[in-house]
């Protein structure tokens, strides 16, 4: 009777403190919302290893669109980092890369288009300026497809050393 008490005390002590070790530290919890480099630094480099989605060029839209429904049904807002991409499904996460100057930024889909046959993706305004070729209008870029996965690694929480 005695062994048996004693594995089921040794099995709820087991379990009370498989629970502790999993909930994270109180410096974890101060840095929940941020991104660790180590993170974004893994991210970049699977995303790197993969065949683009698209290379070609881009464009932006602005202001003649502001406030106007997008093929997701939401507002447009040319200060949101979104884009309009005629075949991915709205809702998808994509990295776009500056093949001039190597800026990256990630933008969901959340709009169809561009018009003209020659472009792959149009941008907002705000991606653009953050790409930066805001004023030049047209820019060569890399789409890559960000799965949930690679979403999930950026937002994993910081762990203090």
């Amino acid at each position: 009777m005695y062994k048996r008490l004693a594995h089921g005390l040794a099995t709820v002590l087991l379990v009370v403190s498989l629970v502790e070790a999993q909930k994270p530290s109180s410096s974890a919890r101060q840095t929940q919302g941020n991104v660790s480099k180590q993170a974004v630094a893994t991210f970049q480099k699977k995303l790197n290893r993969k065949k683009p989605y698209q290379i070609g060029t881009a464009s932006w839209y602005g202001e003649q669109f502001q406030g106007k429904a997008t093929a997701s049904g939401e507002p447009y807002n040319m200060y949101d980092l979104t884009a309009a991409h005629p075949k991915l499904p709205l809702g998808t996460t994509v990295r776009v890369t500056n093949l001039r100057n190597g800026r990256a930024v990630l933008l969901r889909i959340n709009d169809r288009g561009p018009v003209p046959d020659d472009r792959i993706i149009d941008v907002s305004y705000s991606a653009a300026k953050a790409l930066g070729f805001k004023a030049r209008g047209l820019q060569r870029v890399r789409v890559d497809v960000v799965g949930p996965e690679m979403l999930a690694l950026l937002r994993t929480p910081r762990v203090a050393n």
